[in-house]
């Protein structure tokens, strides 16, 4: 084989090396451009759900300050069960006045009233029946 051809078959095969070597880089070029974006993307993304995590967190504050205000307070307990009930009716016929049977047994007078009112009526209506 003259020298010429061998040279010739080198200098092609390097040519050949360097265009594929080209088109590696090419090819590495645009794989590199596509992540990119799609980091980009991804980076937009994070950015977005961390302002709305974040606007949930203020949301979520605010909800349980509010909560915190908007307690109902406890209601009253009732204070005339039948224990109370009885000692305000003893209280009563020994001749206690609404006012002191109430402070006493720490019931709104109102309802000491209401007991007696009730107690008089089923007391009328006990006779009436007899």
């Amino acid at each position: 084989m003259p020298v010429v051809a061998t040279l010739g078959l080198v200098a092609a095969g390097i040519l050949l090396c360097l265009v594929l070597f080209l088109f590696a880089k090419v090819e590495i070029w645009r794989l590199s451009r596509r992540t990119e974006s799609g980091q980009q993307r991804m980076q937009e993304c994070l950015d977005e759900l961390r302002q709305t995590l974040e606007e949930m967190r203020v949301a979520l504050r605010d909800l349980e300050e509010r909560t915190g205000v908007l307690v109902p307070p406890t209601p009253p307990r009732s204070g005339l069960n039948l224990t109370t009930r009885a000692q305000a009716l003893r209280m009563l016929r020994r001749g206690e006045t609404t006012e002191r049977i109430a402070a006493a047994l720490h019931v709104p007078e109102s309802e000491v009233r209401l007991l007696i009112k009730v107690h008089q009526l089923t007391s009328a209506q006990g006779q009436a029946e007899t």
